[in-house]
């Protein structure tokens, strides 16, 4: 098959780490052909979806982790897959991606779904499964956002359309700073902020669950840096060897219907103690992590789903 990859630039991978390579690694030890496209390449021509970019062969190679060809321009309705894979933030440059992808529905198979990832925001997403979550108020007010601190006392606010533990912060009962992050976010941006009820059990750790096209395959757990409350990875969260619990399994099979149902096939959830916090649709990260914690090849199971759809 031929497979193209909307990402963010493949030459500074870490291949050690990252989901996307591990995936075209995957998919180019089963034979496929690959192309690597920069969102910024995307394009709608007189009625076709193209894009400009690069054949290329990955390898686990630190600092060449691609071989690129020379630049060329494709039709994307003549691939058979597409990864929609760059990180958010989930702006109107990333919503129009989707848009755009979105009209090869029929000719391409677009993972994740683009117009479901449009539509299920990881923050917003949740709200669908309040039985689920910690509690949650999404609102730009200055008044609502105190009144729900004042309720809860300890709380964690962070942009609604961020990523990677960007713009955390938690505001304990004593935290006298909420008006002035409120002014601080609200300065630059027109978008709401998302406060949660703060759970100590992060302390313990942020699992993150992988869900295969609905069925849960595995989880890391993330835990935070000395006097840090964010877990994430990307901030020097480190990853742990980690069973499913029973109650992970609960929340994996109230929510991987209606993923499964709508084209998410690769998904990453958090979960902090017995609650589900995040669900990530857009670009998902773990499956290295989880190979090297529990020895199975998630990036396989990832394929097979997929050419299952394509058979």
């Amino acid at each position: 098959m031929k497979i193209a990859f909307q990402m963010d630039p493949i030459t500074g991978v870490d291949i050690n780490a990252d989901s996307s390579f591990r995936i075209a690694e995957e998919a180019q030890a089963r034979g496929h052909d690959l192309f690597y496209y920069d969102p910024d390449q995307l394009a709608y021509e007189e009625g076709r979806i193209t894009a400009r970019g690069h054949w290329m062969t990955v390898q686990r190679v630190i600092g060449t982790p691609a071989v690129l060809s020379d630049e060329v321009k494709v039709d994307l309705a003549e691939m058979d897959v597409i990864w929609l894979r760059q990180d958010p933030p989930f702006d109107m440059h990333y919503i129009t991606s989707t848009h755009l992808l979105d009209r090869l529905k029929g000719q391409v198979l677009v993972v994740n779904d683009p117009f479901w990832v449009r539509n299920f925001p990881e923050k917003l997403l949740v709200l669908n499964f309040p039985e689920l979550t910690p509690p949650t108020t999404i609102a730009r007010d200055l008044q609502t956002i105190r009144e729900f601190k004042q309720r809860h006392g300890d709380i964690i606010l962070k942009p609604l359309y961020g990523n990677g533990g960007a713009g955390v912060f938690r505001l304990d009962a004593n935290d006298k700073n909420l008006s002035s992050l409120h002014e601080l976010f609200t300065g630059f941006s027109r978008e709401p902020l998302i406060a949660q009820k703060y759970l100590p059990d992060v302390t313990a750790g942020d699992k993150r669950v992988i869900l295969v096209d609905g069925e849960p395959v595995g989880a890391i757990n993330r835990v935070p840096a000395k006097g840090e409350v964010r877990s994430n990875m990307h901030v020097g969260g480190r990853p742990e060897k980690i069973e499913l619990s029973a109650r992970d399994r609960e929340i994996c099979a109230a929510i991987g219907p209606s993923l499964r149902d709508h084209g998410q096939i690769f998904v990453g959830i958090d979960v902090i103690g017995n609650y589900l916090t995040e669900i990530n649709v857009t670009s998902p990260t773990g499956i290295q992590e989880l190979e090297r914690f529990d020895g199975i090849n998630v990036a396989e199971k990832i394929w097979l789903a997929i050419e299952a759809k394509l058979a």
